[in-house]
C-alpha cells in the first residue's frame, strides 16, 4: 500500500471513503386522470375541426382507400393463380375504376331524368293539396292553420330539396378525377404494401394487428353489405316495376347506396319512390311501395345480414348511429356512406394498437370483454449472457 493511500489493511476501501452515491431523481408525477380526459377531449375536438375543413380532401382520399381495400381479395386471388402482381394490381385498379365511374355516370343520368319528370307532377301535386285541405277542414282544422300549413307544401320547393340531396349523394364522385389519381397510386403502393407490414410488424406488432384488424373487417363489412345490397335492389327494383313506379332504376341504385348507411338507410331510400308513387297512382300506391319496402328490408336488412355479418364491426348499436350522425356531420353524404370503415379506423388507432386499451372492445362492442392474456414470464438468458451486475 502507498503511503498516501488510507483503508483497511486487507486493501478494501473502507465506508467513510466511498464516494457519495448519486442522487436519485423523484418519478416523474402523472397528470390526474381527468386531465387526460380533457386534453384528450380538446385534441378530438381541435383533429375534428381540422378533418371538417378538409372534408374535400379526407373524403375522396378514404374512399380511395375503402375502395382499394374492397379490391384486395380480387388483387391477391389473381396472384395466388399466378398472374404476376403488378398485372394484377392493375386489374384491380380497372375494375375498381369502372365501378366508380359506373355508378357515377348511372347517378347523373338518373338525376337528370328526375329533374325532368318532377315538373309534370304539378296539377297532380295541386290537387292532392287541395284533397288534404279539405279532409282536414272536415275534421274541424282551422283555414289560418291550414293556409299556414299549405303554404309551404311547394312541389318546387320539393323538387329543389330532393335535386339537393340527390346532388348531394352525387357530390361523392364531384372530386371524380381526384378520387380516380388517388385509387391509381394507392393501387400501386398495394401491391408490395403487405410485405411492407410484415417488415413493420417486427418494430410494432401491436400497431400492424390493429391495422390489419381493420382493413380485414373493413373488407368482410364491404363485401357483405355490397351482396345484400344488391339483393335488396333487386327486389325492389323488381316491386317497382310492378306498381309501375317511374325509375325504378334509380331507386334501385339507391337502395343499394343507402344499405352502407347504418340505422337510416332503409328510410332515406324508401321516401323518394314513395313519394313518386303518391304523385304518379295516389295514396293506395305509396302504401304499397312502403309495405313492400318494409317487408324486404325487415327479412334482408334486420333478420338475415346481421346473422351474417356477426361481430365483424365490434361497435354497438348506439355507438354505430352516434358514428353515422358525427361522421355525416364531419364529411357531408360521403361520411354518411362510409361511416362505419372510418369508425373501425378510429377503433384500431386508439384501441386495439395499445394492449392497455383492449378491454375496451367489449365495452364499445356490447359483447363479451376479450380475454385477458397474462403477461409472458421473461426468458432466462444463457450463463455467457447474465448482466455482469448480477453476477457475484
Amino acid at each position: 500500500m502507498s503511503a498516501g493511500s488510507t483503508g483497511s489493511p486487507d486493501g478494501r476501501v473502507s465506508a467513510a471513503d466511498q464516494p457519495p452515491a448519486p442522487e436519485t431523481l423523484p418519478a416523474p408525477e402523472t397528470l390526474p386522470r381527468g386531465v387526460v380526459v380533457l386534453l384528450g377531449t380538446a385534441a378530438a375536438v381541435v383533429t375534428a375541426a381540422g378533418v371538417r375543413s378538409f372534408a374535400e380532401i379526407v373524403g375522396p382520399v378514404f374512399l380511395a382507400l375503402v375502395l382499394t381495400i374492397a379490391v384486395g381479395p380480387l388483387r391477391r386471388s389473381l396472384v395466388r393463380r399466378g398472374v404476376q402482381g403488378w398485372l394484377a394490381g392493375l386489374i384491380a385498379l380497372v375494375v375498381v375504376n369502372a365501378f366508380l365511374l359506373g355508378v357515377a355516370a348511372m347517378l347523373a343520368y338518373s338525376v337528370a331524368e328526375l329533374a325532368g319528370l318532377l315538373p309534370t307532377y304539378q296539377d297532380k301535386f295541386a290537387e292532392l293539396v287541395a284533397d288534404t285541405r279539405a279532409w282536414l277542414a272536415d275534421r274541424g282544422v282551422g283555414e289560418e292553420q291550414l293556409q299556414a300549413a299549405l303554404q309551404k307544401l311547394d312541389l318546387g320547393k320539393f323538387v329543389d330539396t330532393l335535386q339537393g340531396w340527390l346532388s348531394g349523394l352525387l357530390g361523392v364522385f364531384s372530386l371524380l378525377a381526384f378520387t380516380v389519381a388517388v385509387l391509381f397510386f394507392m393501387g400501386i403502393d398495394a401491391a408490395n404494401f403487405s410485405a411492407r407490414l410484415k417488415q413493420a410488424a417486427q418494430v410494432r406488432p401491436d400497431v400492424i394487428a390493429a391495422l390489419t384488424g381493420f382493413t380485414r373487417g373493413t373488407t368482410r363489412y364491404l363485401i357483405v353489405s355490397t351482396v345484400f345490397g344488391l339483393i335488396v335492389a333487386v327486389f325492389d327494383v323488381a316491386v317497382l316495376y310492378l306498381l309501375d313506379i317511374p325509375l325504378p332504376w334509380l331507386w334501385g341504385l339507391l337502395a343499394l347506396i343507402t344499405n352502407y348507411i347504418p340505422n337510416v338507410g332503409f328510410f332515406i331510400g324508401v321516401i323518394p319512390p314513395a313519394l313518386l308513387a303518391l304523385l304518379d297512382q295516389g295514396w293506395a300506391t305509396l302504401l304499397w311501395v312502403i309495405v313492400a319496402y318494409s317487408v324486404i328490408n325487415f327479412i334482408i336488412q334486420s333478420v338475415i345480414q346481421p346473422k351474417v355479418v356477426g361481430d365483424t364491426v365490434g361497435l354497438s348499436t348506439t355507438l354505430t348511429f352516434l358514428s353515422l350522425v358525427f361522421w355525416a356531420w364531419l364529411l357531408g353524404p360521403l361520411g354518411a356512406v362510409l361511416a362505419i370503415p372510418l369508425s373501425l379506423l378510429v377503433k384500431a388507432l386508439l384501441l386495439d394498437a395499445a394492449p392497455s386499451t383492449h378491454w375496451l372492445a367489449g365495452l364499445i362492442s356490447g359483447g363479451p370483454l376479450p380475454e385477458q392474456v397474462p403477461p409472458a414470464a421473461p426468458a432466462e438468458l444463457p450463463p455467457d449472457e447474465v448482466p455482469a451486475e448480477q453476477v457475484g
